[in-house]
């Protein structure tokens, strides 16, 4: 699929045809289809030059974008020079749905470079480790479950999620990773807590992998608390088609769209021990995260901003300092505090921690 070999590829495939001409860059360009892998393909040929100035695919992908579903992808060929009597691009921009992914410049072109294969070799657990991998859609492991207090089970992961239980139903605290992480993460609440329905599932922030079970939670007809500031980011999320590698959200007949709970100030959510309120953090780094606290257990949750290194200095100080604002900002009285990537930690050591970081920046 490389420009050295996609016109190549495209006389291969017993599927080649004709589509109508588009607009590229102002300028009509033929187009030829195909398909590759299962992959539809497109081909813009500029009509002056008969170079590809552009491939299209549409495929689902397991980086960063496979949670937005079927993704359109335009990788754009320029900075076409003439290298040993072959003329190829030396710069390559790669769009994903519209935005700009990458961009990547060849310096040096060299051809049939006789290529060191040890160069390539893998030890065998590499290989196994590698082929055993789930990706983004792995289980959900109820191994690592502790008990921040009676009703409140953390079970922790590459990133964590918690059940709370409330007198009249349960609330999840974070949808990550994927739907196949969150659905066990339900599942295990309705297990612990059985004929207690689902009230809520919280997602407190943007960042790509809490998100990843969002579809999940929408699918279930959960009402999800989100900020207001990552709603447009979750809307689209929500809507991207998935048919490639149809999820829950995509198989099911839920006509009704998501059932936001937008978190602009603080909110309250059930009532008893276990009651929550909700703050967004506002922070220059946190703008887009909202912490949980519990005010009966003086329990915080903050969001995507505590995570320790292996020195047991904190990974981001500025992070938990803006977070150490919010609640003073908000008056709260805070023993424990616990977040996406670390477990429940005395208040008084973190901001000791932070007052540490803050003399040696």
């Amino acid at each position: 699929m490389g420009p050295a070999r996609i016109l190549l590829t495209a006389v291969d495939a017993p599927d080649l045809h004709f589509e109508p001409p588009e607009v590229l860059r102002s300028t009509s360009h033929a187009v030829v289809a195909f398909s590759w892998r299962h992959v539809p393909v497109r081909i813009l040929l500029n009509p002056f030059n008969h170079l590809p100035d552009a491939v299209e695919t549409t495929q689902a992908f397991h980086d960063f974008w496979y949670f937005w579903g079927d993704v359109r992808q335009q990788i754009y060929f320029d900075n076409w020079r003439l290298i040993d009597g072959i003329t190829f691009p030396t710069n390559w921009v790669e769009e994903r749905n519209g935005v700009v992914w990458r961009s990547t410049q060849a310096i040096n072109v060299e051809f049939n470079v006789e290529l060191d294969e040890k160069g390539f070799e893998m030890t065998a657990g590499a290989v196994k480790q590698s082929a055993a991998s789930p990706g983004w859609n792995r289980p959900f492991n109820v191994k690592q479950a502790t008990t921040l207090a009676p009703g409140i089970d953390l079970f922790a992961g590459s990133w964590n999620a918690t059940v709370v239980k409330e007198p009249d139903g349960i609330v999840i605290l974070e949808a990550p990773i994927s739907g196949l992480y969150t659905q066990g993460v339900v599942k295990e609440a309705r297990k612990r807590h059985p004929g207690l329905p689902i009230n809520a599932i919280l997602s407190t922030s943007d960042s790509w992998p809490h998100t990843g079970g969002v579809r999940q939670a929408v699918a279930l007809g959960v009402p999800v608390y989100i900020l207001d500031l990552n709603q447009p980011l979750l809307d689209k999320m929500v809507s991207a088609a998935h048919t490639i590698e149809p999820d829950a959200l995509q198989k099911s007949k839920n006509s009704k769209g998501p059932h936001w709970k937008i978190v602009a100030n603080k909110q309250e959510i059930g009532r008893g021990a276990n009651r929550i309120e909700l703050y967004p953090l506002r922070g220059a780094s946190t703008e887009r995260q909202y912490m949980v606290y519990f005010p009966e257990r003086h329990l915080l949750y903050a969001s995507d901003t505590l995570a320790l290194n292996d020195d047991g200095t904190l990974n981001d100080p500025e992070l938990m300092y803006e977070v150490a604002q919010a609640v003073k900002r908000e008056n709260l009285i805070v023993d424990t505090v616990f977040s996406m990537h670390q477990g429940p930690m005395p208040w008084e050591k973190v901001i000791a921690l932070i007052e540490k970081s803050l003399k040696h920046s």
